[in-house]
């Protein structure tokens, strides 16, 4: 990787991202090769928001690698506020050989990766969710067994989630289309930056009003929550407007044949997809939750290994 950060999917070009999801594969296939690449290196955790698959993933990941992790909450640190983040970064760098912040401004994560020399990696903000998306990417190749030329459609918010997901289909030369209620679309800076990058592969950038014509023949439906973390005090309000987004059967049905269903979890059952759906054959959310350990563990690899 050029870049010593990971904030953004767009801080990987197409090669880095083709190589990483390969050097995913080769670790999951054979984890045994990588348990020390990684011996003695310590990985810094912060968390502003609660974690499931993103605290486990990276915990048990550097692990597996050989490093070890420690945790930190926002008990024990409260970035800016406690301790600016110039302080708490500059700390950080003395003691640890990189650092995963899952937090809400993206501007923390860019003040932290400007003030360090060690690695820095988002786990989560409200502009971003890389990891994510390559672990999305991920199981799409391996369950396809090709992404060039695929179709995937996002349907709900066009929050974090669908705007990574975009910019890695630009990148890797997969049509998304993202359909959402007016006013919900994701910003249009992104969608430009995302269909400029989308020119060299090929690949279509779309948003889309209208999730039945949006899903129709689609190999992957991929939804999120309607209310992100944060959002909880809009959450009747967005019930009422996404309600016609919903990922059911019926809509399954648009898609095309053998399409996969995705959900970046947590799900609200009921609301942005049904249990028949979600625990239904189309279904690979699990498969998907387990690739983030798999391609995060390259990234570690790849960052940290010289630090």
């Amino acid at each position: 990787m050029k870049k010593k950060d990971l904030l953004t999917i767009r801080d990987l070009d197409r090669e880095e991202l083709s190589g990483l999801l390969q050097l995913a594969s080769n670790i999951k296939l054979h984890p045994e090769r990588y348990t020390s690449t990684l011996k003695g290196k310590a990985l810094a955790l912060i968390f502003e928001k609660p974690s499931l698959r993103t605290r486990l993933s990276f915990d048990v990941g550097i692990h597996q690698l050989g490093g070890f992790s420690v945790s930190l909450g926002q008990s024990e640190i409260n970035l800016g506020k406690r301790e600016s983040i110039h302080d708490v970064a500059k700390n950080l760098e003395r003691m640890a050989q990189g650092v995963m912040v899952r937090t809400f401004a993206h501007s923390i994560v860019e003040e932290m990766a400007a003030t360090m020399s060690i690695p820095v990696v988002n786990g989560l903000t409200d502009y971003s969710h890389p990891c994510q998306a390559l672990a999305d990417y991920f199981t799409i190749g391996e369950l396809k067994g090709k992404l060039a030329g695929l179709h995937l459609c996002y349907v709900g918010d066009g929050n974090n989630v669908a705007r990574s997901l975009m910019f890695a289909g630009a990148r890797l030369g997969v049509h998304v289309t993202v359909t959402c209620p007016a006013g919900y679309e994701p910003d249009e800076a992104s969608v430009r930056t995302a269909r400029n990058d989308a020119k060299s592969t090929g690949s279509q950038i779309v948003i889309n009003r209208d999730p039945v014509e949006a899903v129709a023949g689609a190999d992957v439906v991929y939804t999120d929550v309607w209310a992100s973390m944060g959002q909880e005090s809009d959450q009747e309000e967005r019930r009422r407007i996404f309600r016609p987004f919903q990922v059911n059967g019926q809509l399954m049905e648009k898609a095309g044949r053998g399409a996969l269903f995705m959900h970046c979890l947590p799900a609200h059952r009921g609301d942005e997809v049904t249990d028949e759906v979600i625990d239904g054959p189309a279904s690979v959310v699990f498969h998907q939750a387990e690739n983030r350990l798999h391609v995060q563990k390259a990234l570690l690899v790849e960052l940290m290994r010289s630090r």
